[in-house]
């Protein structure tokens, strides 16, 4: 009796402890769309989301992109995410976290890849 119910504890922990952890697109403003150029000074490939810090003319960017595994099956390698590269990102600015941007498209060496 103890076993399935010592399962079942760790499997609900775990659930909701990954649902806590991963967070709401309600937090972007989709109504005030952005599309900035810049040069990747920094780049993450690993989940829950890749990232790029894009520098601006005027500033550096947090640009929150998709997993790992969306990029790769869109075409979207980690190396031409990497630091150094050009890249032109569309996407929606965080209501609360200035600097933050999660990227609906991203261009990089003419290519554009959908992320969303």
């Amino acid at each position: 009796m103890k076993r399935p119910f010592l399962l079942s504890t760790l499997l609900a922990t775990l659930v909701a402890g990954s649902a806590f952890a991963h967070h709401g697109w309600s937090d972007y403003d989709a109504d005030k769309p952005l599309e900035l150029s810049g040069t990747v000074l920094a780049s993450g490939y690993q989940n829950p989301h890749g990232w790029v810090e894009l520098k601006t003319a005027d500033k550096t960017w947090h640009v929150v992109l998709a997993p790992p595994a969306r990029m790769d099956s869109r075409g979207l390698t980690k190396e031409a995410i990497a630091s150094g590269a050009s890249a032109t990102v569309y996407g929606y600015p965080h209501r609360s976290k200035a600097g933050e941007l999660r990227a609906e498209r991203i261009t990089v060496a003419g290519k554009a890849v959908e992320l969303r």
